[in-house]
């Protein structure tokens, strides 16, 4: 036992210190601070109306009316039943966020390089290299945690898969299957497919090295293994991907209703739309920001300081010193992209060591990391590498449905630090020749160095230091993109010195190893001291103390406006319209139900639908029943009422039956909204012969109003057909009447439509999709399957173990 305590200590310590550097870099979460994320304080006001239901009935609603005029919450942090991965993810991640995921991230590399049979050292230094890699860093300071969280299981699901092929196949099995089951807990779906991808790469080189060394069994049943492995690990989350996937056929990133006419168009009607998810790619050139910060600028907004020429360029040409200090805060970033909040620099020192590696490894793990890499550099060019982003888009399925081709670097930010230990490892242990070793450490310092040096010495040459949005200024403005562009020049310069001196450092530490004149392990120490300064050093830039502020300075946040008290004191039941902040907001929906929203998975009838709203149709905003136009008033917020407000629900004079959704969306500009209902041919048996009729005293009162339950009482001496102002979806609500379901027709594009019979009725709305009981029992009996093959392979590693002792005492 003692033996077993002694072999496992040094792990125990590594923890202790993640533990320790983690708390260290966020070190405000130890005085109650917290860090300010803006697309995490869009996502609270999103996922108010369903928290808020939650603790005051202790029901899960599955259904929000406060965005989007209505949607389901999957992609809001719903509560699942029997979800033990999310137990067991919050039992891994016990720090105060975000340190949580620092330590996620570290602890998870770690493992990996454990796994890949890296010695301890070396691995700890591989954590530092990945987890402290700025782009893991920046992601965690806006707000991206479902992404933080799904690369920081990266590294546990390539120690499955890996654990399997090195014929481990009971411990393979169940780590891919409980990491997987993270992975996909962790819900960023994007980030779970680019692993894909460098896993497929990793198969392949797998598949290479088995057929050469004639093992083509022990692949093949590695594989048969993964894929149970990864199927258990699915099932366990079974309830979150099959409502996921139900949802997304509606949202934005599912089949378009509305289909162009124009037949030249070739671009598929199901996913995103080309434009929208090249919109951020990478610049080719722009990927050289890797080895040096500030090549192409710094983030969004930069302090440029009144020593800048551009402060400097300000007061020559008259600006008083205030004004001129107002306006010091400028964008450096030049590149391709609309803009990045930091580049995601790799640090130099990582960069040095992979480089190296890829020169001394050999075999399938070379070709792995090589393939890896040229494939995340190369797809996150994306318009500006159009031929392969086409063939991915058209050909490789699911591609489609993600934007933001840039963020598959993440692929890369893995791969590279995987590269950077083995260059370590291998240049310090490598039986290979001393001399050859040595010609590949100048080569890699040769290169690097080459480049950096290159660039501080004819930067202002080899660039134009000028965006492609700059055009106009370039025009009407030259002396001031002149001064700024010298901004941009110095940052360059300065940061690619930076770089030059850090090659040299690691240069002169693995040299000084190499001739024996420091022991390995003051090597080891020294290395690990530059890749923290050099990664924390940029790191800090962007995500530092200030990012932090208090829980009363977050919740000032979400204070009451003047205009939001206006509306407040309506009690009624209504929507809101805000314009003055933009659709892309949920700021209104922490108070009300809403039209807008802030979500990835938006829905795609109100995505189409904001165009006439943006337009200002009434009779649209009349059946959304947007009873408040928030807009500008001299730049403040004034609440506009909307006296012509259909209401909750109504009784129509006739039907119009349409072909098809673009008769549908376009009649909508030409009705009265409140007499006349649209309808697609599609429900023409449903309505055959039915004639809608109501008198004068024909109304439709809400009674009850729940985000999954809405009651209604009706009356009418006629047959009539009444229109509700709820958005349509058609999994999971179920309407009554008198306890009698009734079909739910799909109205005016996006409402809902019923026949009601002549008389007074209680008419009913319940959201009970049945996806999630589908789902629950899936997540129930693979979660218990699970644990089952957990107990049994931790016995029969027991039982093997003590064979093993039997017979080496016997």
């Amino acid at each position: 036992m003692s033996f077993q305590f002694k072999r496992f200590l040094p792990h125990l310590f590594v923890v202790f210190g993640f533990i320790v550097i983690s708390l260290l870099y966020f070190n405000p979460v130890l005085s109650g601070k917290m860090i300010y994320q803006n697309d995490i304080k869009l996502y609270e006001s999103m996922a108010k109306q369903h928290n808020d239901h939650r603790a005051e009935t202790g029901e899960e609603t599955y259904w929000t009316n406060g965005a989007y005029g209505g949607m389901p919450t999957y992609q809001m942090g719903a509560k699942f039943p029997h979800d033990y991965m999310d137990k067991l993810d919050k039992l891994i991640r016990f720090l105060p966020r975000p340190a949580d995921y620092l330590f996620l991230y570290l602890l998870s590399f770690y493992v990996l390089m454990l796994v890949m049979r890296v010695p301890w050292k070396y691995a700890v230094i591989g954590a530092l290299a990945f987890g402290l890699s700025t782009y893991l860093i920046i992601i965690i300071g806006v707000g991206h945690n479902s992404k933080a969280h799904a690369i920081a299981y990266f590294p546990l699901v390539l120690s499955g898969i890996i654990l399997t092929f090195q014929k481990r196949y009971v411990w393979g099995f169940l780590l891919t299957a409980v990491a997987m089951g993270l992975e996909i807990q962790a819900n960023h779906y994007q980030m779970t497919y680019y692993l894909g991808l460098a896993v497929i790469v990793l198969g392949i080189a797998y598949l290479v090295d088995a057929y050469k060394k004639k093992q083509m069994p022990h692949f093949f049943k590695s594989v048969g293994i993964l894929i149970v492995a990864v199927l258990l690990g699915l099932a366990t989350n079974a309830t979150t991907l099959l409502s996921t996937a139900e949802y997304a056929e509606t949202s934005i990133r599912g089949k378009k209703l509305l289909q162009p006419k124009n037949t030249l168009n070739t671009e598929k009607s199901d996913g995103l739309s080309y434009d929208y998810i090249t919109e951020y790619s990478y610049g080719k050139m722009e990927s050289l920001n890797l080895l040096v910060p500030k090549l192409f600028g710094a983030g969004r907004i930069s302090d440029l300081g009144k020593e800048s020429a551009f402060y400097q360029k300000l007061i020559a040409l008259g600006v008083p010193p205030s004004e001129a200090s107002y306006y010091v805060n400028r964008p450096l970033y030049w590149g391709e992209q609309p803009f990045v909040e930091a580049p995601p620099y790799l640090g130099i020192t990582v960069v040095f060591m992979a480089l190296l590696g890829l020169l001394l490894v050999k075999g399938r793990l070379r070709w792995w990391l090589v393939g890896g890499i040229v494939l995340s550099l190369l797809l996150s060019w994306g318009k500006n590498f159009e031929v392969l982003t086409r063939f991915f888009i058209d050909v490789v399925p699911f591609y489609n449905k993600f934007r933001a081709v840039s963020s598959i670097q993440a692929i890369l930010e893995l791969l590279v630090p995987i590269a950077a230990v083995f260059g370590l490892y291998r240049f310090l242990n490598d039986k290979e020749e001393q001399k050859e070793r040595l010609k590949k450490l100048f080569v890699a310092s040769g290169i690097l160095g080459g480049l950096c040096l290159l660039f501080y010495l004819f930067g202002g040459s080899l660039f134009d230091l000028r965006s492609s949005a700059e055009q106009e200024m370039a025009i009407t403005q030259p002396e001031i993109l002149d001064a700024i562009k010298e901004d941009r020049l110095t940052v360059l310069k300065s940061d690619s010195l930076r770089s030059l001196l850090f090659i040299i450092g690691i240069l002169g530490v693995l040299w000084l190893t190499f001739k024996k004149k420091i022991s390995e392990n003051i090597a080891l120490v020294l290395v690990g001291v530059l890749v923290i300064i050099d990664l924390v050093g940029v790191d800090r830039r962007s995500v530092n103390e200030e990012n932090f502020i208090s829980e009363r300075e977050y919740r000032a946040y979400f204070e009451v406006t003047p205009s939001d008290e206006t509306i407040l004191n309506d009690d009624g039941y209504f929507r809101v319209l805000d314009q003055y902040r933009g659709f892309n907001n949920s700021h209104t929906s922490y108070f009300f139900n809403a039209i807008n929203g802030y979500s990835a998975v938006r829905p795609q009838r109100m995505e189409d639908m904001y165009d006439k709203v943006l337009q200002g149709k009434i009779g649209v905003l009349n059946m959304l029943n947007v009873k408040y136009i928030l807009q500008d008033n001299e730049g403040n917020v004034f609440a506009q009422r909307n006296p012509f407000v259909n209401g909750p629900a109504w009784f129509v004079d006739d039907i119009e039956l349409l072909s098809d959704y673009n008769e549908v969306y376009a009649a909508l500009d030409s009705i009265d909204t409140k007499k006349t209902a649209l309808i697609r041919d599609a429900y023409q048996d449903e309505l055959k012969g039915f004639v809608p009729k109501k008198d004068s005293l024909s109304r439709i009162e809400l009674v009850k109003a729940l985000p999954n339950h809405l009651t209604y009482t009706a009356t009418n001496s006629q047959d009539g057909f009444a229109v509700f102002s709820e958005a349509y979806y058609k999994n999971g609500w179920v309407a009554t009447i008198d306890g009698q379901e009734a079909p739910i027709i799909e109205t005016n594009y996006m409402l809902r439509g019923l026949k009601v019979p002549k008389g007074t009725h209680d008419i009913q709305f319940t959201f009970d999709p049945p996806v999630i009981k589908k789902g629950s029992m899936i997540t129930l009996i693979s979660s218990i399957l699970l644990l089952l093959l957990i107990v049994g392979g931790v016995y029969l590693s027991y039982k093997k173990k003590n064979q093993d002792e039997t017979e080496v005492e016997a």
